[in-house]
C-alpha cells in the first residue's frame, strides 16, 4: 500500500507556514503514513535551487532527501493559476502539473517566466490559457500530467460556479483526450463526480493542498504499484481499482464551498433553498456564492448514489486530531490533543494506520473508550456534518450533544 498526496505547497506560496520545506515535510510524512509527497511550487525559482541542492534522485522520476536517512519519496508537483478570458468570461483556473524531471520543470519555469512573475508567489499567476500551459507542459516532457485542482471550488475550478466551464471539452478543446484527471477537492467527493457521465473515462485523484506540515494527507490516494514515477503516473492515467485502490476523502460537507452562501451575513443554503432566493443572500440582496454541491446538480446527468463500473472506490475520514478533541470536549489545536497524538502515534503506528486499520481493543487501551469510539465512528461514516460554504469549513460532529463522555466508556467497556 503506497499512500500519495501529491499536490501542496512550500513556504513560498501565499499564506503557507514558515515550516513547510523539505524537511518538515518528511518528518510529518512519516508521521502520517505517508511514502509519496508533491513538492509542490516547482514554479518557484528560490523553490526550485532548494529542491535541486537537497533531493537527489531515487526511483524512476522520484527524488529522496540528501542528507537524512529518509523514506519518504519526493515527486516534482506544482500549481499554477491561470486567469484569462474565454468564450466572453474571465477564467480562473488552477492546474496540478506532476513533471518526471528537473530537466522538464527547467524548461516549464523558462517558458512560464516569460509570461508570468515566477517570483511572486509559489503558486503563480499567469495570464494564459489552461490548453496553453497544458501545451507547454506536454513539450518540456510529453510524461507530464495537467490535472485541473479542486475541480468544482467556485473561483478556481474547472467547474466552478463562477469562472469554469461546464465541461472539459470547453476548456481543453481536441485535447481533453489527454487530461486524464482530476482533483476531487475538499467539497466534492468522488461520489458527487460519478453522477456526471461525461466524467466516466476520468480518474479522480484527492490531495490535501496542504498549507502547513500537519494538514499533509488530510486527503491523498492509496496505490498498489511500484515505487516509480511512470508506474504512478499510469495508475493514474488508467484509473483502475487493481492499481488505484482508493481515495481518502473529507466528509465533502466539510470542504469550505459544499453549500452555497454568504459569509458576511452568515448565510448558508442547500442548492433547494438558494433556488427559492434566486440566488440571492435574504439578508443582503447580494449574490450568493454557489457552492459545490449546487454546481453538481446543475451539471449531473445521473442521480444521487449512482456508482459506474470499475470507479476506484473512497473513504471518508475526519483528521485524527479532530476525533481527539470532539472525544475530549476541547479544541483541536489544545496542548491536551497534542499530547494524546504523540501518544497514538508512538504506541500504535501512523496516522492512517490508526484511521484505517488499527484494532478497536488497542485504541482503546492506548487512548481510552472515547477516541476509540470516536475512531469507529468515523470508519463506518457515523458522523453529522454542519456543511462549509463561502470559504468557512464545515463542522464534523461525531458524539451528539446529548452523549455523556461516561456513557460512551461504559457503552464500549461492554
Amino acid at each position: 500500500m503506497l499512500v500519495a498526496d501529491l499536490h501542496l505547497h512550500s513556504k513560498y506560496s501565499r499564506a503557507t507556514s514558515k515550516d513547510m520545506d523539505l524537511e518538515n515535510l518528511d518528518k510529518w510524512a512519516k508521521v502520517k503514513g505517508i511514502k509519496l509527497l508533491g513538492t509542490g511550487d516547482f514554479t518557484h525559482p528560490e523553490w526550485f535551487n532548494n529542491l535541486r541542492e537537497k533531493l537527489e534522485p531515487a526511483e524512476t522520476g522520484l527524488f529522496k532527501l540528501k542528507e537524512m536517512p529518509s523514506s519518504t519519496r519526493f515527486m516534482l508537483t506544482a500549481e499554477i493559476s491561470c486567469i484569462y478570458s474565454k468564450g466572453g468570461k474571465v477564467r480562473k483556473i488552477h492546474i496540478i502539473v506532476l513533471a518526471p524531471s528537473f530537466e522538464a520543470v527547467e524548461k516549464i519555469n523558462a517558458k512560464l517566466g516569460q509570461i508570468g512573475n515566477l517570483k511572486a508567489d509559489g503558486r503563480p499567476i499567469v495570464g494564459l490559457d489552461a490548453l496553453e500551459l497544458a501545451k507547454i507542459c506536454w513539450e518540456a516532457s510529453k510524461d507530464c500530467l495537467v490535472i485541473p485542482a479542486h475541480a468544482w471550488t467556485p473561483w478556481f475550478g474547472i467547474f466552478g460556479s463562477k469562472s469554469g466551464f461546464d465541461s472539459m471539452e470547453e476548456c481543453f478543446g481536441d485535447y481533453s483526450k489527454y487530461i486524464y484527471s482530476i482533483e476531487t477537492g475538499l467539497s466534492s467527493d468522488p461520489a458527487m463526480n460519478w453522477r456526471l457521465s461525461a466524467l466516466d473515462r476520468i480518474t479522480l485523484i484527492s490531495n490535501s493542498d496542504a498549507h502547513s506540515p500537519p494538514k499533509i494527507g488530510r486527503e491523498a490516494n492509496v496505490f498498489d504499484v511500484g515505487l516509480s514515477y511512470p508506474e504512478i503516473t499510469g495508475a493514474i492515467k488508467e484509473g483502475s481499482p487493481d492499481k488505484f485502490l482508493y481515495t481518502v476523502e473529507f466528509f465533502p460537507e466539510e470542504g469550505k464551498y459544499h453549500y452555497d452562501g454568504h459569509r458576511a451575513c452568515e448565510v448558508s443554503l442547500s442548492p433547494k433553498e438558494s433556488k427559492k432566493y434566486n440566488n440571492t443572500c435574504p439578508v443582503c440582496g447580494r449574490p450568493l456564492t454557489i457552492g459545490v454541491m449546487n454546481r453538481v446538480e446543475e451539471l449531473a446527468d445521473r442521480p444521487e448514489g449512482f456508482k459506474p463500473e470499475g470507479a476506484v472506490p473512497f473513504k471518508s475520514l475526519v483528521p485524527l486530531k479532530e476525533i481527539i478533541a470532539e472525544a475530549l470536549g476541547v479544541g483541536a489545536g489544545s496542548l491536551r490533543v497534542g499530547k494524546e497524538y504523540d501518544s497514538l502515534i508512538k504506541n500504535i503506528g501512523s496516522e492512517f494506520e490508526i484511521l484505517l486499520s488499527a484494532d478497536r481493543k488497542d485504541l482503546a487501551e492506548a487512548a481510552g473508550p472515547e477516541i476509540a469510539e470516536g475512531v469507529v465512528r468515523v470508519r463506518e461514516g457515523k458522523v453529522q456534518v454542519e456543511p462549509g460554504y463561502d470559504g468557512v469549513y464545515g463542522k464534523v460532529k461525531i458524539f451528539s450533544k446529548n452523549e455523556e463522555r461516561g456513557e460512551i466508556r461504559q457503552k464500549t467497556l461492554f
